[in-house]
């Protein structure tokens, strides 16, 4: 039984129609674990395609169309449990200005299911803006250099710092700290995860304290815990940031797991 499907607008993908895109980048996309047929933060991830698709085609697809594909993709992948990836594109490519009656078109692909890596993690400082921050688009070759980077000299991933020096987010991560009574979520510009989103609001619910601030690496000592977050989990920590170590949390982390397990999965 496969996990892997490509679905194009609600059925299979031939090769010619994926031959054009596979040489194309103005597209964004939100990725999700699968879990029973169900998925955490649901809406978050309709909203996300939705919002993203006026800012770059000027017109989305329906919500209800969008669910549907996805349901089908992942029926057809044959496992309940699925790693989805939905990516909304301009027909017209790019490099060209589309005709104002175009509708963006729906990618969706699965694979096997993921939970992320163990950590902790170890992450390098990198000064990196993205462009269009809030939206999840695609082609972004610095993040993957970033990466490879980080690797290189003995880092697990990169972390961005803004011009102005703050901590926004990671190579496909979010980032939150610890101060010892309140989670703490960086302020820059960068990408809302959906996790995050499903965090925030059910920390909200279990009554726990959070707070934004500007965060910079000087700042750091004075965190007591830290992790990434993205698709994969609500909390994998770190434990350094550069030449900054940063001090176990595990009380911390099975905090986020636990906010994120209160999320009611919905149906696709």
């Amino acid at each position: 039984m496969t996990t892997s499907v490509v679905h194009r607008n609600g059925r299979p993908a031939t090769a010619d129609e994926l031959a054009p895109l596979a040489f194309a980048g103005y597209a964004h996309f939100t990725a999700m674990q699968v879990r029973g047929g169900r998925v955490r933060g649901l809406d978050l991830h309709l909203e996300r395609l939705r919002n993203a698709s006026v800012e770059l085609f000027g017109r989305a697809l329906p919500d209800d169309r969008v669910r549907t594909w996805l349901r089908t993709a992942a029926r057809a992948a044959g496992p309940a449990d699925v790693s989805l990836v939905a990516t909304a594109y301009s027909p017209s490519g790019e490099f060209t200005a589309a005709a104002a009656e175009e509708e963006p078109e729906l990618l969706v692909r699965t694979g096997p299911a993921a939970d992320g890596p163990d950590g902790p993690l170890a992450l390098a400082a990198v000064t990196y803006e993205r462009y269009l921050p809030g939206v999840k688009h695609v082609g972004e070759v610095a993040k993957t250099h970033a990466l490879r980077r980080a690797v290189g000299d003995g880092f697990d991933d990169a972390l961005f710092v803004d011009r102005r020096g703050r901590i926004s987010e990671g190579s496909i991560w979010n980032l939150a700290f610890w101060d010892g009574t309140s989670v703490v979520w960086p302020v820059a510009e960068m990408l809302g995860g959906t996790t995050m989103a499903v965090v925030r609001r059910q920390l909200d619910r279990l009554g726990v304290p959070q707070r934004r601030q500007e965060i910079t690496v000087a700042d750091l000592p004075g965190l007591p815990g830290g992790v990434v977050m993205n698709s994969w989990t609500p909390g994998v920590a770190v434990h350094r940031i550069g030449s900054v170590p940063l001090p176990d949390a595990p009380s911390f982390v099975e905090l986020l797991h636990r906010a994120y397990e209160a999320e009611p999965p919905a149906s696709l």
